[in-house]
């Protein structure tokens, strides 16, 4: 085994992805995955494309922007052990938001759909752990976002007010 495959079961076996799994598990995962590299500013997936492929950030990070008239905006960021691009790649929607590279050396592992449908038909309780970890990172997102609205509200209308 490499030196690099080591080092990234290595981050596998202690991340919540892959906590329920065996480390031959980890590794078969690893098997369907390619680790990929994205220099500061490249873009990983744009805006308007249908998710081929969901990330899961192993170093670096990827911001997330929107694009208004002739200007972008930042809208979130993933760090390392944070998933990128899975709510397109699950619902088959158009992306809303653009992914781009952050930092120099941004690696990402990628879970392309086709490698993603033998998975779950091969190993589905593997499956079952990205799906809940995909929830859950769903989750957080949408909780930040909903306190971030929530803040902004009280900024404009006071605090009490409704």
């Amino acid at each position: 085994m490499t030196d690099s495959k080591e080092t990234l079961q290595q981050f596998l076996r202690d991340h919540p992805l892959c906590k329920a799994l065996k480390q031959d598990e980890i590794a078969t995962f690893l098997d369907f995955t390619d680790e990929v590299d994205f220099a500061k500013d490249q873009i990983i997936a744009d805006i308007g494309e249908v998710g081929d492929a969901l990330y899961l950030v192993l170093e670096g990070e990827v911001v997330l922007t929107a694009h208004e008239g002739v200007e972008d905006f930042e809208v979130g960021r993933m760090e390392a052990g944070e998933l990128a691009g899975e709510m397109s790649f699950f619902d088959r929607q158009p992306r809303s938001v653009r992914l781009r590279a952050a930092r120099d050396h941004t690696r990402l592992l990628c879970l392309t759909r086709e490698k993603y449908k033998r998975l779950r038909v091969e190993h589905p309780y593997i499956v079952v752990n990205l799906l809940e970890f995909a929830i859950v990172s769903l989750d957080h997102l949408v909780r930040h976002q909903s306190s971030d609205v929530a803040s902004l509200m009280r900024y404009l209308y006071g605090k009490g007010k409704k």
